[in-house]
């Protein structure tokens, strides 16, 4: 079983995002159930399911980065997606299974990173060789033939000295010639087109690779700084086994995938009088077979369904989610309710993350020699610009902090080159003279933050 406990994972969780306690015990439970699951005999493991979580509240709390970062920490494949993308099956637009289908694209693309650093080191190995013939014409029909005793000598002198510069990277800038083989296609080979049918996936990918390996070849003079780059990539790609990546992932998606689908109170029929709601009850529908489990055509093979964990979110401000239509609650039986974010969360969220949004400035102004010190009175005028913009204009929860915070930065990221050297303090006086010209009315800040 996983090493985090449920009280692990909400610390874990409590480095990044502020608050929601609630929302992180539902998710860590959910987590850690998948886990149980797996320890249980082959016949009950088939009857227990994903327990989905309903995310309810407004917008910018951190709904959407808790559902990321808890995929995250567990190395599951996740999917980001949002319920208005989709339309009901034969209309036109996005049908619900391409969740499925993208969901197993980022699954596969995931296993292939891990394959390609797994392998890195013979692939760089492999390159290097690659150079040296290159660079002494080794390699060739020709060079083969020549077998004299003197010319071995010579060549293997002059191989083992370009190696020694090489590794010296003397000769980075020194043009070569190399034969690239698919260098598109190795980057795109995720990207195999859709629409085959499931009886012929195999057999049209091992076609699609071979055909696109065959034509793509061609020479490039580079430098041999950037050929190493290329040659690496290839021969990486050249040790990785597809079959294992794609068996790999596919397993992923089944055990652990976790799908986060955003604004799904916009799925609630609104009454339309004018023809079929094709978006709205009609997706419901057709996301139900997913979340109770069912088998989907991808272009990698079928995927079951079944043990996903499907995390819904909405700010349900017009409507309930009483107001989904009932199969879909069913399979929602979890809910939480996610809180507004008032001042004091703002400040905690400026200051205790470890990639909290001072730290990030901090370090970027850094990189041009300009120190930045944010004082305390500084911070909690930030956020109460924050929480007052979003008591009286839209509210955007944590996301207007990334406003306020651009518009008191944006002088000094502007003068940064001239202020090299130098130490800025960000206190309340500097805050309120960069802010004075916001408006805090809701007609004029439409435009502003």
């Amino acid at each position: 079983m996983s090493s985090n406990s449920p009280r692990e994972i909400v610390e874990q969780l409590d480095r990044t995002i502020v608050g929601q306690v609630d929302a992180k015990r539902a998710l860590a439970v959910a987590l850690r159930e998948r886990e149980r699951r797996k320890l249980l005999p082959e016949e009950m493991r088939r009857e227990i399911g994903s327990k989905n979580i309903l995310l309810i509240g407004p917008t910018g709390v951190g709904k959407t980065e808790l559902a990321r970062r808890l995929a995250r920490m567990v190395d599951a494949p996740f999917l980001k997606t949002e319920a208005t993308k989709f339309t009901e099956v034969g209309y036109v637009g996005r049908d619900a299974e391409s969740i499925i289908r993208d969901l197993a694209d980022a699954s596969v693309s995931m296993v292939h990173r891990e394959q390609l650093s797994t392998v890195r080191e013979e692939a760089e190995e492999r390159a290097t060789e690659r150079i040296l013939n290159y660079l002494i014409g080794e390699g060739t029909d020709e060079s083969e033939e020549r077998s004299a005793t003197a010319q071995r000598a010579y060549m293997k002198r002059r191989r083992r000295t370009m190696a020694r510069q090489l590794a010296d990277e003397e000769l980075e800038e020194r043009l070569i010639e190399i034969e690239i083989e698919g260098e598109e296609v190795y980057g795109s080979v995720l990207e195999f087109a859709s629409g085959i049918g499931a009886d012929d996936i195999h057999e049209q990918f091992q076609e699609f690779m071979n055909n696109v390996n065959l034509s793509r070849k061609r020479s490039r003079r580079l430098p041999i700084r950037e050929a190493r780059r290329v040659l690496i990539e290839q021969e990486a790609n050249k040790l990785v086994d597809f079959d294992e990546v794609i068996d790999t992932a596919l397993r992923r998606v089944e055990e652990s995938g976790v799908v986060f689908i955003d604004e799904i109170d916009k799925l609630v029929s609104r009454g339309n009088d004018f023809g079929p709601d094709v978006s709205g009850e009609g997706v419901q529908r057709d996301l139900l077979p997913l979340v109770e489990g069912a088998a989907v055509a991808t272009r990698y093979g079928m995927i079951n369904t079944d043990h996903i964990l499907f995390i819904a979110a909405g700010a349900f401000n017009r409507s309930r989610p009483a107001d989904l239509i009932p199969e879909i609650q069913g399979r929602f039986p979890i809910r939480v309710e996610v809180r507004d974010l008032n001042e004091r969360d703002f400040v905690a969220i400026l200051t205790e993350p470890d990639n909290a949004l001072t730290q990030q400035y901090r370090a970027l102004l850094a990189t041009e020699g300009v120190t930045v010190e944010f004082t305390e009175d500084g911070i909690r005028t930030m956020a109460h610009f924050a929480s007052t913009l979003n008591g009286r204009t839209e509210n955007l929860g944590a996301r207007r902090l990334h406003g306020v915070m651009e518009k008191v930065m944006e002088d000094i990221s502007y003068r940064a080159e001239d202020l090299n050297g130098q130490t800025i303090i960000i206190d309340e006086a500097y805050v309120r003279s960069r802010m004075a010209d916001v408006p805090m009315t809701d007609d004029a800040s439409k435009y502003i933050l």
